[in-house]
């Protein structure tokens, strides 16, 4: 499989050959949802909790008898039908929301979305990307010269969401685009597919070295 090559100038400066293991698999949408709801939940803070009726200050005596007063019988203030009571079925930090993920459903969903991204046109392979300074307005300008690609005109929407996949991350490249919004930075190496799955266009530069690392973590 081939596709066009661009320059950061947005001009074709060639092909670039792609492995059909990481650009023609076939498309699994179950294995991409399980993959990514999965490091979703993975990255979970697990930080919400509430306290029972065990949790909460409060005397354990009942606020009236049992028997005699006409009214409804209580335990004590601290029951959740209580102002300032416990809370009943609320979240717990105790819960684990951690799943597992094997190698093979990771590298699997990858390939998956990339060659789905690929069919419909939403990824871009730019020559490799060298700023001498952390400058964003200079950042800016590739990507308003990128969009007057075919298939990319709204990369520089603030709504577009772009992943931008490069080969390294020199410090230079990354605070230039860092402080844009709708670009993430990653490396081919760390590349996963909710990476893909949350943005709308992929980007990578450097192309040729990028494939090739992507193409290890494939096939190995």
């Amino acid at each position: 499989m081939e596709k066009t090559l661009y320059s950061i100038q947005g001009t074709k400066a060639g092909n670039i050959t792609l492995p059909e293991s990481l650009f023609a698999a076939k498309w699994n949408a179950d294995l991409v949802h399980q993959v990514v709801t999965s490091m979703e939940s993975n990255q979970r803070a697990n930080t919400a909790h509430t306290k029972n009726r065990g949790d909460v200050e409060g005397s354990r005596a009942k606020p009236w008898k049992q028997k005699g007063t006409g009214r409804a019988r209580h335990g004590d203030k601290r029951s959740p039908l209580w102002k300032g009571g416990g809370v009943t079925h609320g979240p717990r930090n105790e819960r684990n929301y951690k799943k597992t993920i094997t190698p093979s459903m990771k590298k699997g969903a990858l390939a998956s979305v990339l060659s789905q991204k690929v069919g419909s046109e939403k990824v871009l392979f730019v020559e490799k990307v060298a700023l001498a300074d952390s400058k964003t307005k200079d950042a800016a300008n590739i990507l308003a010269t990128l969009s007057k690609i075919d298939g990319a005109k709204n990369v520089t929407r603030k709504d577009a969401r772009v992943c931008l996949v490069v080969a390294e991350a020199p410090r230079a490249l990354v605070n230039s685009f860092r402080n844009i919004p709708q670009v993430t930075l990653v490396t081919a190496r760390q590349l996963s597919a909710q990476d893909i799955v949350m943005s709308r266009y992929v980007i990578m530069t450097d192309a040729q070295e990028a494939v090739k690392v992507l193409q290890a973590r494939v096939e190995k």
